[in-house]
Parts: C-alpha cells; sequence; structure tokens
C-alpha cells in the first residue's frame, strides 16, 4: 500500500472519547457548578465532615512533633526567663537591704539633729478614704467626682492621692459629693521640689494637646540644673499639700537659645486616668502653728531716739 494512502488518524480501537479541550470546558463548568451549589445549599457539607474525621487522625499525628517542639522550646524559655526573674530579683534585694541600712541610718541621724536643734516634729496628715464615680461632663476640663462630701468633713481645698502620688485637689465641696481637680488640668498648679537638687518650681496641668495628659514645670531657668528621670515632690511651702508626696517625674527637657526659660514636660506619678480609690487629705494650713501677733510698740518710745 502506498503511503500516502495511510490515515493519520488513530484507529477506532485506539480512540479515548472526546477530546482534550472538550473535556476541560466540561470540568470546569462542573466544578464551577459544584463551587456555586456548595456555597448556595451547602451541598458537599456532609462530605467534609467525613473527610474531616476520617483525615484527623493522621492531623493529629503530624501535628504532634511540631507540639513537642513548642513545648520543648516554651519550657526551656520559661526556664530560662525563671533564671533571669530570679537574678533580678536578688539584685533587687541586694539594693532594697542597702537602702534599708541607709535609710535606717539617715532616720537615726534625723532624729539626733531633731533632737540637737529641739526641733519640731512633723505632724501626721488626717486622711479618710474615697471612690472616683466618674469623670465631670465638661470635656475641656480634668474632674472627677468622689462619694465624700461635706457630711464626711471634706473640706474646699483638700489635696487628693492614690497609691502612687497626688492626684489633685478638691476644688467643689456638695453635702454627699466632692469634684476633684486633676493636677493635668489647665488651671491647676502645685509647689514641687526636686529631690536631686532640691530647687522649687511650679508645675502646671500641660494644656498642648501633643503633650495632653501631662505636666509642665514653668519659669525654669534655661540653665536650671534638671535632669530627665529627676523626681518632684510636693515643697509645702504653699500650705495646703504636705511636704514629699510624689508628684510627676521628668520625661523630657527643650532649652532653646530664643528664651530664657527652659520648657519642662513632666509625667504625673498619680494614674490620671485609672483611678478609682482616693485619699483625701486635711490641708496643711490648719496643721500650721498659727502666726504670732505683731509686736506693739508703745506710743511714746515710737518717735524717740538716743
Amino acid at each position: 500500500m502506498p503511503l500516502g494512502t495511510l490515515e493519520r488518524s488513530a484507529p477506532p480501537f485506539f480512540k479515548q472519547g472526546p477530546s482534550a479541550l472538550s473535556r476541560l470546558v466540561l470540568y470546569s463548568a462542573l466544578a464551577l457548578f459544584l463551587m456555586v451549589a456548595d456555597a448556595r445549599f451547602q451541598l458537599t457539607g456532609a462530605l467534609r465532615q467525613a473527610v474531616a474525621t476520617v483525615l484527623y487522625p493522621v492531623q493529629w499525628l503530624m501535628l504532634q512533633p511540631v507540639e513537642f517542639i513548642a513545648q520543648g522550646s516554651g519550657y526551656f524559655q520559661s526556664l530560662r526567663t525563671a533564671q533571669e526573674s530570679a537574678d533580678a530579683a536578688r539584685k533587687q534585694a541586694a539594693l532594697l537591704s542597702q537602702r534599708s541600712s541607709q535609710a535606717e541610718q539617715l532616720m537615726q541621724e534625723n532624729a539626733r539633729l531633731r533632737q540637737l536643734l529641739n526641733l519640731r516634729a512633723r505632724l501626721e496628715t488626717p486622711a479618710q478614704a474615697a471612690q472616683v464615680l466618674y469623670d465631670t461632663a465638661d470635656p475641656y476640663t480634668r474632674r472627677v467626682v468622689v462619694d465624700q462630701g461635706q457630711t464626711a468633713g471634706v473640706e474646699l481645698g483638700a489635696p487628693v492621692l492614690d497609691e502612687t502620688g497626688v492626684l489633685g485637689q478638691v476644688t467643689r465641696v456638695f453635702p454627699f459629693v466632692s469634684e476633684v481637680t486633676l493636677l493635668i488640668d489647665r488651671d491647676q498648679a502645685i509647689p514641687v521640689l526636686n529631690i536631686r537638687t532640691g530647687a522649687r518650681g511650679v508645675a502646671y496641668g500641660d494644656p498642648v494637646a501633643a503633650h495632653a495628659g501631662g505636666m509642665e514645670l514653668r519659669f525654669m531657668p534655661a540653665n536650671a540644673d534638671i535632669q530627665e528621670g529627676d523626681l518632684l515632690t510636693t515643697s509645702g511651702v504653699d500650705g495646703v499639700y504636705p511636704p514629699g508626696l510624689p508628684v510627676a517625674k521628668v520625661v523630657r527637657v527643650e532649652r532653646r537659645a530664643d528664651s530664657a526659660f527652659a520648657r519642662i514636660y513632666c509625667a504625673p506619678m498619680a494614674a490620671m486616668q485609672g483611678a478609682r480609690h482616693v485619699m483625701l487629705l486635711k490641708p496643711a494650713a490648719e496643721r500650721l502653728p498659727e502666726r504670732p501677733e505683731p509686736a506693739v510698740v508703745p506710743a511714746g518710745k515710737k518717735g524717740s531716739r538716743k
């Protein structure tokens, strides 16, 4: 038979059905139909659950090495963290022991100096506990309301503290509640003392939006000896706050060549946003001794000369 007469198509015995393109179109349409039907009518939900149930033991076995490695690494990490915490605790205990010894020595020296100079011991401050009820509705002020008022003996101007420092001052007293103005309010000011240098100053609530919720130590010279991290306490010179109460910590100092004063930003020690239980103190002015009357000069000796 001549070569030109051979058929180039496959014999009927080797034909495999539809062409590859037809099968691709058919299977694509079938897959799209199944996806749409499953998304709308959840047709294969039971099948997926059955397959997941059958494959769960295999998945569990495959995950065991991974969980073993994770638990092992977590154990060693926890052991290392515990060792680091123990080392830090030992160092802190040694530091606290040293400070305790120094504090005891300073207390003894202070007692001896008071006896030597015949100084009057500092009076204890009467206090009463209160609970913060809510913040005031004025969005331009930083004030809270506590559940103690005139019936409980709260007085106008009483200092308010939490467990970490000075929170504010009582500015309004009602029969059963009182309004406390926080130190971060723009109209609030408090005399402070730098523990490191002994310099006095006045801290105000910071109204700047970029530093809202903080305080500013104003009218300090640009060359003043003040550093970040300095602790500010009440100085006691205003007759309202007892001396030595923590107020704020210096967080940033800006010195400008075109200004004679430094911009000193502070972070209050007390929890201005989350305080729940506070302590109300009696104003320090009530515990100060009365001012002596001025000496009266007799009229005959007022204009006499020797």
